[in-house]
């Protein structure tokens, strides 16, 4: 029997700032800008007390909570942080899968250290994050990643919980759809209309009147309700891109603001890619604009981006190509995909595989 771990740090982000910052501490803060365009990127549980909540709007945010703090976000300080506590995690197992900076999946089926013990082990490790870097987190611990991943938002923030093979179908059952990992909020509402609001609902749903409802994610779900879910720990998952994009208070309107700002966008995002140690070939240019309609531009280099100078270079030629004078813009983004390592060879790319 699997033994899966999920261990999901408590408010990060902003959990750093306080830390960093003790004159925050034990006080309602948002990390993200203060501005009419901006969103909060995370809340302290302080604030969340008053609804404030990541990706929302910092207007509604401080309507909410008058009090709210706004900090800017030190991305390279809690990639250090992480980085730290996925040390601890390794102490422990290889088979380690990260879901963002701040939480990952653990399979101590066999651990390093024979403790055995999944919870003992995800005690440990929370200890050991507490002692090292001053934060608290939150483990789940079951047979399989869907239950651990709901277990640790049980006893949230600084708690533990265990969902036991004996007591998962009634857990299941009696859990509401929207707390299902992997069903999200316009699935949840379609599940409402059809009379499905629990657990045991969706499990008395056959698998054809489920595929014909929801297409091919209904065999997930066919499978989650039961308590099925045999998707493995997977350590070498590739991450797919590293990016910036910043929301304006005021719209871009002139083409030195659209050149200024992708200008810090590109110092962000180099700053970004060498903390991540990768590096990429294809770069996208996202922009939307005041009423709301998006584009994205990509150009695919035959050599990977190695200095500012170069992504520079290429972000402009994407920028004139896209020819945004008399635009109004609200946002930008940049990124980078198609990663290596840093330390990869360059090579020569041709149209067609036989080609010498």
């Amino acid at each position: 029997m699997r033994k899966i771990i999920h261990i999901d740090m408590d408010a990060f982000f902003a959990s750093v700032e306080q830390l960093d910052n003790p004159e925050l501490r034990g006080k309602p803060v948002a990390v993200g800008g203060s501005g009419e365009r901006s969103v909060v990127a995370a809340a302290s549980y302080e604030a969340r007390k008053f609804g404030v909540r990541s990706a929302m709007s910092s207007v509604i945010a401080k309507r909410l909570c008058p009090d709210l703090i706004f900090v800017k976000h030190n991305f390279a300080r809690y990639t250090e942080v992480s980085a730290s506590i996925m040390e601890i995690f390794r102490e422990y197992t290889d088979l380690i899968e990260p879901l963002s900076i701040d939480e990952a999946f653990l399979d101590v089926t066999n651990d390093k250290k024979n403790i055995r013990s999944a919870t003992v082990i995800a005690k440990k490790i929370r200890n050991e994050i507490k002692s090292k870097t001053g934060l608290t987190a939150s483990a789940g611990i079951s047979v399989n990643k869907f239950l651990a991943k709901i277990a640790s938002d049980i006893n949230k923030p600084d708690g533990l919980f265990v969902i036991r093979p004996e007591d998962a179908e009634k857990f299941i059952e009696e859990l509401p759809v929207e707390k299902f990992y992997g069903i999200g909020k316009v699935t949840a509402q379609k599940m409402h209309k059809l009379g499905i609001h629990t657990g045991a609902d969706l499990k008395k749903w056959d698998l054809v009147s489920l595929v014909r409802n929801f297409g091919k994610p209904a065999v997930f779900f066919y499978d989650i309700v039961r308590g099925i879910d045999e998707r493995p720990v997977e350590p070498d998952q590739e991450r797919k891109s590293v990016g910036t994009e910043l929301t304006y208070e005021k719209d871009l309107k002139t083409r030195f603001e659209v050149i200024a700002e992708l200008y810090k966008l590109e110092k962000e995002l180099m700053e970004r890619l060498e903390h991540s140690e990768t590096t990429g070939r294809t770069i996208t240019i996202k922009v939307k604009f005041s009423d709301f309609r998006q584009i994205t531009r990509s150009k695919t280099l035959q050599n990977y981006v190695r200095d500012f100078e170069t992504l520079h270079k290429e972000v402009s030629e994407i920028r004139k190509s896209l020819k945004l004078e008399g635009s109004r813009i609200r946002l930008l983004g940049l990124s980078i995909s198609n990663l290596e390592t840093e330390d990869c060879d360059d090579r020569q790319l041709y149209l067609f595989d036989n080609q010498k």
